[in-house]
């Protein structure tokens, strides 16, 4: 057994508002009808004159504007159409495999380290790891550079080394 519950759109939320916006006027009008009888026979003065009378219109107005608001959200209910839902599937690409046959030891090393640091080093970090100096890494960098393997960005007095996809 479908629950069918769970699909309810606005649409038929704004049917269902309005059949309960109808029942609420019939009770309302009959509500109405019944009081001025009893009205009528428990009250000794006029109509015109009778309080019971201006309370009973009251009343009745009061509760059919109520019943008039509901009406109109049924309504917007019914003819507002509903936003869209926009769905992003993000594709996961399979990381193409480095072609390190080309490369020297030194080379191998750098990209073998980035690729156990999910892609992304300081490059100080690089420099104690293989044990090289300030001018030796520059060069083995500027290297990989010009053959796209990395990318090195500047943050702050800091180079980061980024593996390239």
């Amino acid at each position: 057994m479908k629950r069918r519950w769970r699909k309810l759109e606005n649409k038929h939320v704004g049917f269902l508002v309005l059949g309960i916006a109808a029942v609420f006027i019939i009770v309302i009008l009959l509500f109405q009808n019944t009081l001025t009888q009893i009205t009528g026979t428990s009250c000794s003065m006029e109509k015109d004159i009778c309080p019971m009378y201006k309370t009973i219109n009251t009343q009745t107005y009061l509760a059919l504007s109520i019943t008039g608001l509901l009406i109109i959200v049924g309504l917007i209910l019914i003819f507002v159409k509903p936003k869209e839902k926009i769905i992003i599937k993000k594709i996961k690409e399979k990381k193409k495999s480095i072609d390190k046959s080309k490369l020297d030891k030194n080379e191998k090393q750098v990209i073998d380290i980035l690729e156990q640091e999910n892609g992304a080093v300081f490059q100080r970090t690089l420099m104690e790891k293989l044990g090289i100096g300030k001018v030796g890494i520059t060069r083995l960098l500027d290297k990989l550079e010009a053959k796209q393997f990395i990318e090195r960005k500047r943050r702050g007095m800091n180079n980061i080394v980024v593996l390239r996809n």
